[in-house]
């Protein structure tokens, strides 16, 4: 807590080392004197998609001093999980208490991280482990709904990436955009889009080009958090790259690259790992400080 009692409030980008790149994230590291409201009114004021809190965790989970209870808030909601916040977070913690291993209660279930130096920056890097993801059709009806909000004509999608619904935590609807152009021409029916995620219990809508075999470029309308567009979705990411190894789309052990808010002028890279013997989904991405 800051001197006057009131919590201090940081904020970090993750899946970019330039604090002008990637998801800004609001992170508290002691919200424990915070409730529900005085999360939400943070969240609210600060304006990004997503801020994460941290709390004492659940007794006997992970390492003391290194594990810790999680809770995300968009500026209209408590969220269940979000990942762009939880590598905030991680770094964050990394800057103060060291790289290594961290343990997260989210309310959609234990989340490891692990925090590691990057060569590349010469900041550091965090890695998150997903909840074990699946996916589930979509009715046709809903996407058609879908596709009606977004004002996509239905010869606009790639069929080798199917309409579903894919989940690591959260909700989210994919759908495969046949060009770069479809992709970038975003200009959506905000209330309709809003109405049909609430139905359907969706976190974000997950767009998709595939620039090459294992390289994606991603764009997330995010109606329902109160933003129009989340600028690099971990969550997301962790949900498509199940989604992309139960339908074949990739291999089962692969690397995947995604780049997502270079539409936005905040452009970030996501890095999805699978791996053939564990059906959870690593997402790794650097992160930066952003000054106030």
């Amino acid at each position: 807590m800051t001197s006057d009692d009131q919590p201090e409030i940081l904020r970090y980008t993750a899946f970019s080392s330039d604090p002008a790149g990637g998801n800004p994230a609001g992170v508290v590291l002691d919200a424990s004197a915070l409730d529900d409201a005085a999360m939400l009114a943070i969240a609210a004021e600060l304006g990004y998609s997503e801020s994460a809190f941290l709390t004492a965790p659940p007794e006997g989970l992970g390492e003391p001093g290194r594990a810790f209870t999680l809770r995300y808030f968009s500026p209209k909601a408590e969220v269940p999980f979000c990942g762009h916040a939880t590598v905030a977070t991680a770094i964050a913690l990394g800057e103060r208490i060291g790289t290594g291993d961290l343990t997260f209660a989210t309310a959609a279930g234990t989340v490891p991280v692990t925090v590691a130096e990057d060569p590349a920056s010469g900041g550091l890097r965090a890695t998150l482990t997903s909840v074990e993801p699946h996916s589930v059709p979509i009715d046709e009806k809903d996407l058609a709904e879908a596709l009606a909000a977004l004002n996509w004509p239905a010869e606009d999608l790639d069929g080798a990436v199917p309409p579903r619904i894919a989940y690591a935590g959260a909700r989210h609807l994919v759908l495969g955009a046949a060009t770069r152009e479809r992709l970038g021409d975003l200009a959506y029916d905000f209330d309709r889009l809003t109405a049909l995620m609430h139905r359907l219990d969706l976190t974000t809508v997950q767009l998709v080009w595939r620039a090459a075999e294992s390289v994606f470029h991603v764009r997330d309308p995010f109606p329902v958090g109160g933003i129009v567009e989340d600028p690099a979705t971990g969550a997301a990411a962790a949900a498509f790259g199940a989604y992309a190894r139960e339908l074949g789309l990739v291999a089962p052990e692969s690397e995947l690259t995604l780049h997502q808010g270079e539409d936005l002028g905040r452009p970030g890279v996501l890095t999805v790992t699978l791996h053939a013997d564990d059906p959870r989904v690593r997402v790794s991405g650097a992160g930066a400080r952003i000054p106030v």
